[in-house]
């Protein structure tokens, strides 16, 4: 694996910096900075979307639930970042485990895969 370029870590610090600390602190014009414009989002109840804006509505909507969020690990390589991290929500209430992708170039987030059990929010 690759050793992380400042680059990639400080894009995707300020990534989570947008909505890490729930809806007091969501800074969604921020994060629509961040996101390139033929910015990919795959997950497992939205499926595949195109385009940052209905990533960021639907950010704004899981952030509502949001009342904390907790790295577990993160990694690092140039251009790509992995994540697990654990958030306690209102709805669904309970606490719930993601793995989250991304994949970073020219100083923007062009993909998000967010893996977790959808079953538990059905």
């Amino acid at each position: 694996m690759q050793v992380a370029n400042d680059s990639t870590t400080r894009i995707v610090r300020a990534y989570y910096d947008t909505w890490q600390n729930g809806m007091g602190s969501f800074d969604d014009g921020r994060l629509r900075e961040l996101l390139a414009p033929d910015f990919v989002y795959e997950g497992p109840i939205a499926g595949r979307r195109v385009g940052p804006e209905s990533f960021v509505i639907g950010l704004g909507r899981f952030v509502n639930t949001l009342k904390a969020m907790r790295m577990l690990q993160q990694l690092h390589a140039d251009g790509e970042s992995a994540a697990v991290y654990d958030c306690d929500l209102t709805s669904p209430a309970g606490t719930f485990r993601f793995a989250e992708f991304l994949r970073i170039e020219d100083d923007r987030v062009h993909e998000v895969k967010l893996v977790f059990d959808a079953t538990q929010f059905r």
